[in-house]
């Protein structure tokens, strides 16, 4: 059996008097421990899931390093953390907790870089660009060209206005809103699901410009057809969809911006009301 204090026999210094040792309890052990590991498994598991940190061109020794940076800052700020045993079922339903507090804010912001990825893929299949993909590294997965495009703009400006600042910001702020040991409910698991049709909207809005234009081309061509059959539409229009879909492209990027600021400053309220900051 292990005794949970360690206690060590007085002894006297230099100058005679008696000095009391310290008392290592186990409970003391396990409050100590606990209040550096359990903000670490909430902002490590933001650092994972958040844009451009946790991308997977981003070594994880990378992530792991900021992350113990940002606790060993934040830790000391913090009421102390309720003390449990390390080794129990308790501490793995914690440690769920904290992770998935981590996770939701990340994903909030991984929503707003897939919205433009999203909106490539649609802009793609209309002009017909559908085939031309490449391998993107942050993901692991194929996307068209126009989506890596417009996924590097939306990278740039994520960390012009600051992105990665406040994500940091608001994993900080949370533990005062959400204690360590409280974790969130149902309500916010079903707001983290609603963002699935947010992206859809989102991202047919900002394509729906160009969507309409390049319809018009396509009733063009298809007047074309039925006044002079013997033209292969086909051969014909392809190209010409496809300049004047880049040209329509390149018109749209005036409201880029503006619009990546829209949906950035939505994703922070959301991720405000999801952390019950607001």
């Amino acid at each position: 059996m292990i005794c949970s204090t360690v206690c060590l026999t007085p002894f006297r210094n230099s100058s005679g008097s008696v000095v009391e040792p310290l008392v290592l309890s186990e409970t003391a052990l396990y409050q100590f421990i606990g209040q550096y590991l359990w903000p670490f498994m909430r902002i490590g598991a933001m650092f994972m899931a958040v844009p451009i940190i946790g991308a997977r061109t981003v070594p994880a020794r990378v992530r792991l390093v900021l992350a113990l940076l940002v606790t060993a800052l934040v830790s000391p700020l913090l009421a102390p953390a309720p003390t449990i045993e390390l080794l129990g079922m308790p501490a793995m339903l914690r440690v769920l907790q904290e992770v998935l507090i981590g996770l939701a804010l990340g994903f909030s912001f991984q929503v707003v870089m897939h919205i433009f990825v999203l909106s490539g893929q649609l802009v793609a299949m209309k002009m017909g660009l559908g085939f031309a993909s490449m391998n993107d590294p942050s993901n692991g997965i194929s996307v068209t060209v126009l989506s890596q495009f417009y996924l590097l703009l939306s990278t740039v400006l994520f960390l012009i206005f600051n992105g990665h600042l406040l994500v940091i910001d608001l994993i900080v702020r949370s533990f005062d809103s959400i204690p360590i040991g409280t974790g969130i409910g149902y309500g916010e698991f079903a707001m983290i699901a609603g963002m699935g049709s947010w992206l859809f909207n989102a991202a047919l809005v900002f394509v729906l410009p160009l969507f309409t234009a390049l319809l018009v081309i396509n009733m063009a061509f298809g007047i074309m057809n039925r006044s002079a059959p013997q033209i292969n539409v086909f051969t014909v229009g392809f190209p010409i969809a496809l300049i004047f879909g880049l040209i329509f492209m390149w018109l749209s990027l005036v409201a880029f911006i503006p619009y990546f600021r829209n949906v950035f400053d939505a994703a922070a309220i959301f991720a405000e009301h999801l952390l019950r900051l607001r």
